[in-house]
């Protein structure tokens, strides 16, 4: 190996310098292009977002206008795309069939492809606004019902709502699904963000990195964990039963999902976010069985950790699931609507490696054996 050094995992190892996300992991803070996710999730929009990660500072005005009117044009997909989703295998995941749509949406729209380092995904916007059409049809088709088109007088994550109710969300339900795509646009070098940049580092097409990111993403230890979270829920049942099965989980070594993060030794900040959105729509709704839920348990395990001298946080999937499950979404989407927003975040790194590229090829620890002879198979 020479003077190369091995971390499993690639865990710790510095593969690229990056100017689009700071995580804070030991205060529990993050930044997108230096702007913390409090300030951005309190007082912008995910187009709006989407326009500081693509070009790097916050738009004017009037660049906000073009931009918004650009990105909702793209919104509606074209019927080879639509006649893909209704024909897509029932049994099929719904992010197999993200994966699979990249490529349609690639034949539907001119662009620069081809092994070049540029290319006018700036322009054309379309794999991060029609993604999110795309899984409202496909949660349509499934239920039924008929495609139904976006419209260009809501914001991108009242429109996906509208797209999949077939009616107007609430104005307030609306503004909550477009700030947490906001929390889910961008987060560093995660395995699917790394992924899109690996494959972009060959040259390919922002369509294929983007299809690589959504596979990775649907691996378990990278998305999901938001769905588990509502399955721990329904197996605790009710309040009274938290404490008990906290204390056979943590006697058992078994994870308690949502809790705890790869990177944050604070609370995630984006916990902290979300966690006030599903404390108004629990009281708009006037269903507070999630939230007396999860603060119980998230209380009940802070308890048990401090009683061991270590200290564990939620992090945003604890609390997103059961946002998500307030807005009548079903739980197979949720981690569909991570990759509708992080979709962001993977082309602003798809680009940003472009700009002084060189191809991933790390080495690895052969450790298997050596000086074999060969034997004749007759012999063997």
């Amino acid at each position: 190996m020479g003077d190369a050094t091995y971390a499993k995992g690639l865990e710790g190892v510095i593969a690229a310098e990056s100017e689009i996300c700071l995580i804070n992991g030991a205060e529990g803070k993050l930044y997108y292009r230096g702007y913390s996710i409090e300030d951005l999730a309190k007082s912008s929009t995910f187009e709006e977002i989407t326009y500081l990660l693509l070009y790097e500072k916050l738009p004017t005005e009037s660049e906000l206008s073009s931009f918004q009117n650009k990105m909702r044009k793209s919104r509606p997909i074209d019927t080879v795309v639509q006649n893909m989703i209704t024909q897509f295998p029932e049994k099929g995941s719904p992010m197999e069939l993200l994966q699979s749509v990249i490529t349609y949406l690639s034949s539907t729209v001119s662009h620069t492809i081809h092994h070049s380092d540029k290319c006018n995904c700036r322009d054309t916007l379309h794999q991060i606004a029609q993604l999110a059409t795309v899984l409202a049809m496909y949660q349509r088709v499934r239920e039924g019902k008929s495609y139904v088109a976006p419209r260009e007088d809501l914001s991108h994550g009242a429109n996906f709502l509208y797209m999949m109710r077939g009616e107007e969300p609430d104005p307030a339900e609306g503004a909550i699904m477009d700030k947490c795509l906001i929390l889910h646009a961008e987060h560093g070098f995660n395995a699917s963000t790394f992924t899109a940049r690996v494959v972009a580092s060959t040259l390919s097409t922002c369509y294929c990195s983007i299809s690589a990111a959504v596979g990775a993403l649907y691996g378990s230890l990278h998305g999901g964990a938001n769905e588990r979270v509502l399955d721990m829920v329904d197996a605790i049942g009710s309040l009274d039963n938290v404490e008990s099965w906290i204390d056979k989980a943590m006697a058992e070594h078994k994870k308690v999902m949502g809790i705890g993060h790869r990177v944050y030794k604070a609370k995630d900040p984006r916990a902290t976010v979300i966690e006030e959105y599903l404390k108004t729509l629990s009281e708009n709704k006037g269903d507070s069985f999630y939230l007396d839920m999860l603060t119980k348990i998230e209380a009940t395990v802070n308890d048990r950790m401090k009683a061991e001298g270590k200290l564990l946080f939620p992090n945003v999937d604890f609390f997103s699931g059961a946002v998500y499950s307030l807005l009548g979404i079903p739980r197979d989407l949720f981690t569909p609507i991570f990759a509708i927003s992080r979709v962001s975040g993977w082309l602003t790194h798809i680009l940003e490696q472009r700009k002084d590229n060189r191809i991933y090829r790390p080495k690895c620890l052969y450790e298997g054996p050596q000086g074999q002879s060969f034997v004749p198979i007759e012999d063997r």
